[in-house]
């Protein structure tokens, strides 16, 4: 059954679901638009479930897309921990299913941006910092409870691979491969929750070419904008959507 949207509604859903095409396969930061259009759409924490299959769908394309790309050691290093992070935001919705977790999350994106920032001012300052186990684990660990509980961890990756200094490709591809994994392994959590439910499949099909549209379109931009400023617009991405997250 399709939800009952006014024309306008319909158009939003139809931007978004652009958005996460465009996420997908280019520029990560741009994932806060369809987080805070779907959550106008669909109020309150029951907006997560009914964008994971559409995640899972723009995940499916930006692998295909940029798989040879991949960096599998930064994979590696941030799904274990990430996991551990699912499990600890699907135990918080549990408990505290009416907290407001944005203002939170986008604090911490907005600490880690201003830290990218002092790092490009001050090359030399921290410079192995970003290789650690321990960075990787705290960065994976954050990617997973932002994901579970907003859908928001966009962000979070876009600064642990900016940080890493991955070149445009390996950042897309790397990307597609660890989110792809964390989304699918969300989905029994977020059917427990109830929030995946069979009568928002029909609505998640009929966005499924916009989607794709919006990959191809964040592939384009990538082969088109020059490493540099690649790097530029993922860190004012990221600022940005530190700011939309704590007003919104």
């Amino acid at each position: 059954m399709l939800p009952d949207f006014t024309a306008a509604e319909w158009g939003l859903a139809l931007v978004a679901a652009l958005g996460i095409g465009v996420s997908k396969s280019g520029l990560p930061g741009v994932s806060l638009l369809h987080v805070v259009l779907f959550a106008q759409l669909f109020p309150g924490l029951r907006s997560t479930g009914v964008v994971l299959p559409m995640l899972i769908v723009g995940d499916l394309g930006a692998v295909l897309l940029f798989r040879r790309h991949a960096q599998w050691i930064y994979v590696l290093r941030t799904l274990p921990p990430a996991l551990i992070g699912v499990a600890i935001g699907w135990g918080c919705m549990r408990a505290w299913p009416g907290l407001k977790w944005n203002p939170v999350i986008g604090g911490i994106v907005a600490m880690l941006a201003l830290l990218q920032l002092v790092r490009n001012w001050r090359p030399t300052l921290l410079t192995n910092v970003p290789h650690t186990p321990g960075f990787a684990w705290a960065m994976g660990l954050l990617a997973g409870v932002t994901t579970m509980v907003a859908n928001a961890a966009g962000p979070v990756m876009a600064l642990y691979l900016l940080a890493v200094a991955l070149p445009k490709e390996a950042f897309v591809g790397t990307a597609a491969w660890f989110f792809l994994l964390i989304n699918v392994l969300k989905v029994p959590f977020s059917v427990q929750l109830g929030f995946v439910r069979p009568e928002t499949l029909a609505f998640n099909a009929l966005l499924v070419p916009v989607i794709i549209a919006g990959l191809f379109v964040g592939r384009i931009v990538v082969a088109r904008v020059p490493q540099k400023a690649f790097d530029t617009l993922i860190l004012a991405f990221a600022v940005v959507a530190s700011i939309k997250l704590i007003l919104f």
